[in-house]
């Protein structure tokens, strides 16, 4: 009996493990049509109410803004070493206002040349009649230049020799501007090669300079081999890859920027021990490299991201052109100031080019006051044109 039982119960199990298979038609999956639902309010919710902190920039932008990220935690901020939080506290005393300019303003023109200066009559016809309002610095690094002109009479200071890519480039950089910096009438500060010319006449330079809180310091981000592709990880923590930047060295500063560059030796450290030609296979230069990267970091809006010194790269080497005396026309002087949008072009594959118009105090104005290269027999042509060229 007690088999007999048992065999019932197992011929139960075999019947309803048989009907099993015959499911009845299966139910929507509700849980997959909430999760759209879901979806769909997020993303409207989104579209109504985007994130205050940047209002054009949400899912529906066309820049393609990653909203989640502005619900999502902050990403914890780096730890600053004890010599950045010094050389911060520095920066942001010089930098804050309120700052008022001395009775009598001056610009200060520092000039960086191998000896003598081949355009000193050209600039003697560009300074005069403006006594009291420029100052004169000459650093020779080879031989001791012979002047012809008053204004640059025993305007030399001390100098030491300059190689092409090397820090000693920074260094005299450096140089001028502390000497610059004694006279505390200086307020804007520009260097100059001794193959740069005046674009315009002194007043135009004059006012377009000290009538601007910005300096004028060549800065963009080239992500090719000839910029980022310099770049050194020893320089870190203080130097992060993100603000590696390149630019001309040709630079007008105000004097506030000219005492900070003066103060720094946090980041100048870096570029001296780790931005040399041959370091580690790469050729990083240092002075196209260290302001335009030290801005970058300690006062990113107070430069313009251009340099107000022309020079044409087109002919894509490693030095740009040189103007010889059958260039020099008004033609080409006034084409050079007519333009009013900066460009770079990046060294990688892409050949990205970077533009922007030249802002001065929200106006478009022409970028440039000064170019080079100008070979010394272009000096007859330039005078005879300055009259006429240097009249905006």
């Amino acid at each position: 009996m007690k088999t007999t039982k048992i065999w019932n119960l197992g011929i139960g199990d075999i019947k309803i493990l048989s009907m099993s298979r015959h499911r009845p038609p299966m139910k929507k999956p509700i849980w997959i049509i909430v999760l759209v639902l879901f979806v769909c309010v997020f993303l409207i919710f989104a579209y109504i109410y985007p994130p205050k902190s940047s209002s054009p920039c949400y899912v529906f932008s066309s820049r393609g803004c990653d909203v989640i990220s502005q619900w999502l935690p902050p990403v914890p901020a780096r730890e600053y070493t004890d010599k950045e939080i010094a050389s911060q506290v520095v920066i942001r005393d010089i930098l804050s206002p309120p700052y008022a300019l001395p009775k009598n303003p001056k610009v200060a023109f520092m000039f960086l040349t191998p000896g003598s200066l081949p355009f000193e009559k050209l600039w003697d016809k560009f300074f005069q009649g403006h006594e009291g309002k420029f100052s004169v610095y000459v650093h020779a690094s080879k031989t001791r230049p012979v002047h012809v002109s008053r204004y640059f009479v025993n305007r030399d200071i001390r100098s030491e020799q300059v190689v092409w890519g090397k820090i000693s480039m920074i260094d005299a950089e450096r140089r001028l501007l502390a000497n610059a910096l004694q006279d505390s009438d200086n307020q804007q500060f520009v260097l100059l090669s001794d193959s740069c010319v005046p674009l315009y006449s002194f007043d135009y330079i004059y006012d377009y300079l000290m009538y601007t809180n910005i300096s004028f310091v060549d800065c963009f981000r080239d992500p090719g081999p000839h910029g980022n592709g310099r770049y050194s990880e020893h320089m870190l923590p203080e130097v992060e890859v993100k603000n590696f930047r390149k630019g001309a060295q040709w630079f007008s500063m105000k004097r506030q920027h000219a005492i900070i560059v003066m103060a720094d030796n946090l980041y100048y450290s870096k570029f001296r021990d780790y931005c040399k030609p041959g370091l580690e296979g790469k050729n990083c230069i240092a002075d196209e490299h260290y302001m335009p990267t030290f801005f970058t970091i300690v006062d990113p809006g107070g430069i313009a991201n251009w340099s107000v010194t022309h020079v044409d790269w087109s002919e894509r080497k490693w030095h740009p052109k040189s103007y010889r005396a059958h260039d020099v026309t008004y033609e080409l002087l006034k084409n050079i100031t007519s333009i009013d949008v900066s460009v770079h072009v990046t060294s990688d594959a892409k050949k990205e080019v970077q533009s922007w118009p030249c802002l001065w105090n929200g106006i478009q104005k022409p970028c440039y006051l000064f170019a080079r290269k100008f070979k010394p027999e272009t000096l007859d042509n330039l005078l005879l044109l300055f009259s006429n060229y240097s009249t905006p």
